[in-house]
């Protein structure tokens, strides 16, 4: 494939993606959701450049291969080590680098990282065009509209000037401030009210910059409005972790128009067994790959049992294939 035909590729899969979740879109749940939907452009968790630049942890950039599109996401604001972090993502293989600039938990703030970036548009330009330099692949930013008192309305546009300027040319925007004073990083992801319409007019008035949205969308109906609505991409979080069955089975036909629904969520559970038992086979411990699929029957009958004797058996030493079989008679017995 040429870098060109890549790039098309990459921005077509942005039509749906899986939000990066800190402890949770790890490579064994990038893994499950990728046998759901092979056209969902998936995400890493936030990995730092710090880490990664500093302190060698190169090991944070493993992933399978079945899981391309995969981008990684870096949180840093120093554009040299930035550039440094980009190039062992683009060495790895992964199709993207996304920038963090709407994290708002404590951590992110005090490395002068995340949602703060938004007050700092030309550092963050500057980190950019120091990755735009450094790879091939796509270097693309997620941010917030804004953060604490400031007036959206002029930060954002402000904020996506700069990063266009900067040679950005794809931004998935979370629809909702941050607010880094008085709220946690849980209540940052409820609290503050979403604002579609404003990343709407953001679409309008950047018609250059591919445009995804996220926050708050809980379902494939919601995703398909939105896109019907003028916008580029949808980015979905939550949902998609907790229901993946319902967000990303049957997402090829109905976002990408591809075909190739999985023929059912236990299909994807056996599915995931050869997988496990090469995980374990590493030196792996089962509950690090079922932990994620807990959701996997959200919404049906003998889902309840389904969760508990994953929870339950899986943390045990020595637990294998045979506890998600187990798992799997139960959902039998209550259909």
């Amino acid at each position: 494939m040429t870098e060109k035909n890549k790039k098309i590729e990459i921005s077509t899969a942005s039509r749906l993606s899986v939000a990066p979740m800190m402890d949770w879109t790890d490579r064994h749940c990038r893994y499950l959701h990728r046998l759901l939907s092979r056209e969902t452009l998936l995400y890493t968790e936030m990995v730092t450049a710090p880490a990664l630049v500093r302190g060698g942890a190169l090991h944070l950039l493993a992933y399978d291969p079945a899981e391309h599109p995969v981008a990684l996401q870096l949180g840093g604001s120093d554009p040299r080590e930035l550039a440094q972090a980009a190039r062992f993502g683009a060495e790895a293989g992964y199709d993207e680098i996304n920038l963090n600039c709407g994290c708002p938990s404590d951590r992110v703030q005090s490395g002068t990282f995340g949602a703060v970036l938004m007050t700092q548009p030309d550092l963050v330009a500057e980190g950019v065009a120091a990755m735009r330099e450094a790879v091939d692949v796509e270097v693309t930013v997620k941010c917030r509209i804004g953060i604490d008192d400031q007036d959206a309305e002029e930060a954002l546009p402000r904020f996506l000037e700069a990063i266009e300027r900067a040679g950005c040319r794809r931004v998935t925007i979370h629809a909702r401030k941050a607010w880094l004073k008085g709220l946690s990083p849980k209540e940052n992801r409820d609290v503050p009210p979403l604002d579609y319409p404003l990343v709407q007019r953001m679409k309008a008035a950047f018609p250059g910059l591919h445009v995804s949205i996220n926050g708050g969308i809980t379902s494939l109906a919601q995703a398909e409005q939105l896109l019907e609505a003028g916008l580029d991409g949808v980015m979905i979080g939550r949902a998609a972790y907790h229901q993946p069955w319902d967000i990303l089975a049957e997402a090829d036909e109905r976002i990408f128009g591809m075909p190739g629904t999985p023929a059912s969520p236990e299909a994807v559970a056996r599915a995931m067994l050869p997988y496990i038992e090469a995980h374990l086979s590493e030196g792996g411990r089962l509950h690090q790959v079922t932990r994620h699929m807990l959701g996997l029957f959200a919404g049906r009958p003998g889902a309840r049992q389904w969760r508990r004797v994953l929870s339950e058996r899986a943390t045990r030493d020595g637990a294998g294939p045979e506890v998600v079989e187990a798992a799997l008679g139960r959902l039998a017995e209550a259909a």
